[in-house]
Order: structure tokens, then C-alpha cells, then sequence
């Protein structure tokens, strides 16, 4: 496949000898309108990656803040077509900042897989993260993205041994995305010695970057993770500030904007600073 954002984006981090921070949050929460100033802000903020959650009702592999958030989104009207828009929108002032869509796959079945990579394509998305599709369903999804130029990136866990491994990168493209504990979205927090042994693990399998998430919550474990990893992914912490800024009824009455800037202002500096204190030490 052709070379994309993220291709780019990850070859120019290695020339610069520093980590990607991929930040999540849910597309449409709390309303299409907040959600996109949040986007449009994630990149200025320190963002490298964005990851566009597509709302869905039965959200599996996801802890309470994300299933809250999705449900929040879709009670506001967000669609999968409406999260193509946000990210149509947010290519007309930003052409570089790679976005990759995260979700399940039954919204994109229900959409059409080619009438969705077409759309998809148009719109500027980079890449896919569809948790609930295994390699055995790569002819569903993963090969026709791929054939789009749309790098499909996969999940491996602390249970996915060697042989489970070469199966999971197959078609993998883009990055490695490492869940760094069992169990759902920000349901603990990641033990950053395995994290390190684990990510050495799957480097010895692939060239491909290997970003951790799963349960980061704070510039210092950003940090710690970035300096044995190519990225560290946020997403409960962004979603859970996001929704500290709403009233006690629920709806928006902060400013959720100005605060997901600065929580991933710190994240930022954060994983900026990983390798310069792993140099150090």
C-alpha cells in the first residue's frame, strides 16, 4: 500500500528520536459542535495521532467513561456518517495531524464495507482500530482497507503469545497498538516494567511502531511508558476531563474544550521528555 500519514508522521519521530502521543476521544461527545473544536485542538495541544471514537451501543472491549461518552454521543444524533464529517471538517484546516477511526465493526457492516472505506478515504482517515474484528475476519475489513490505503492497526495483548503474534501482525499496518493489561478501557494501571518487556517482545516480530495504551491517566505514566515505547495512547483520562467539565444534571457547562487542551498539553510534555530522562539515567 502507499505510504500514509502515519507512515510519515512515525519515520519523522524516529529522525527526531522522541515517542507519538495518540490521544482518543469519542466522536459527538457531548455534541457534534464541542467535539470538533476538541479535535481541532488536540494537534495544537501536542497531539501527534488522533483517535476518533465512532460511537456504537454495545461498546465490548470498553470500561465505564467510554461506554458513557458513546452513549452520551449517540443520544446527541452522532452517526457514523457524522463522524466522517467531523473528520472531513477537520481536514479542510489540518492535512498532516494522521486520524485513525476506533470502534466496533457492526456500524461499518451497517454502513457498507466499501461504500465506508470510500467514504472514509475521502474524508482523510489514516487508518482503523476495530477491536472486535480477529485476524480469521481479515477478508471482512482489513484487506479491503489495506487495498484502500488505509492501514488497519491491530491490538496485542499481555495474553497474546508468539504463535497468536505472527497471526496478529499478518496484515497489521500502520502501528501496533499494545494493550498493557487485561480487561477493558482504563480499568487499571499498566505496570510499566512489563510494558517494556512486552514491547521489546513484539518489536522482535515486526518493524512496525508499537504504541501502549490502555489505563495511562497522567503525564508522569505517559512518561515512563514513552521511553520503551514509539507512542503512548490516552483515552479514558481525555474522556473522563472532558466530562468533569459537564453539570451536575450531565450536560456541558464547562469549558471542555480549554481542558482537554490542557491535560494534553501535560501528556505532552510528558512524552517528550521520556527519552531525554531514559538518557539521562
Amino acid at each position: 500500500m502507499t505510504t500514509t500519514r502515519i507512515d510519515r508522521l512515525f519515520a519523522r519521530l524516529r529522525d527526531e528520536n522522541r515517542p507519538a502521543l495518540v490521544t482518543y476521544f469519542m466522536g459527538g461527545d457531548p455534541d457534534y459542535e464541542t467535539s470538533l473544536s476538541i479535535m481541532k485542538a488536540l494537534p495544537g495541544a501536542g497531539a501527534d495521532i488522533i483517535e476518533l471514537g465512532m460511537p456504537f451501543s454495545d461498546p465490548m472491549a470498553d470500561g465505564p467513561s467510554i461506554q458513557a461518552a458513546g452513549l452520551r454521543s449517540l443520544k446527541a444524533g452522532q452517526t457514523l456518517a457524522r463522524t466522517l464529517q467531523m473528520a472531513e471538517s477537520f481536514r479542510k484546516e489540518d492535512n498532516t495531524t494522521p486520524i485513525v477511526m476506533m470502534g466496533y465493526y457492526n456500524p461499518i457492516y451497517i454502513y457498507g464495507v466499501q461504500r465506508f472505506l470510500a467514504d472514509a478515504k475521502a474524508a482523510g482517515i489514516d487508518g482503523l482500530i476495530v477491536v472486535d474484528l480477529p485476524p480469521e475476519m481479515d477478508a471482512e475489513l482489513c484487506i479491503p482497507a489495506l487495498e484502500a490505503g488505509i492501514n488497519f492497526i491491530r491490538l496485542a495483548t499481555p495474553t497474546t503469545d508468539d504463535a497468536r503474534l505472527q497471526k496478529v501482525l499478518k496484515n497489521t499496518s500502520g502501528f501496533v497498538y499494545y494493550v498493557s493489561m487485561t480487561g477493558i478501557t482504563g480499568s487499571a494501571l499498566p505496570d510499566t516494567s512489563k510494558v517494556a518487556e512486552a514491547v521489546a517482545r513484539i518489536k522482535a516480530h515486526t518493524d512496525l511502531p508499537v504504541c501502549v495504551g490502555f489505563g495511562v491517566k497522567s503525564a508522569e505514566q505517559a512518561r515512563a511508558i514513552a521511553a520503551a515505547a514509539d507512542g503512548v495512547v490516552v483515552g479514558t483520562a481525555l474522556v473522563n476531563t472532558i466530562a468533569a467539565t459537564f453539570g451536575a444534571d450531565g450536560e456541558p457547562g464547562g469549558d471542555a474544550v480549554q481542558a482537554a487542551k490542557q491535560f494534553v498539553q501535560g501528556l505532552a510534555q510528558g512524552v517528550r521528555q521520556a527519552r531525554v530522562s531514559a538518557a539521562a539515567e
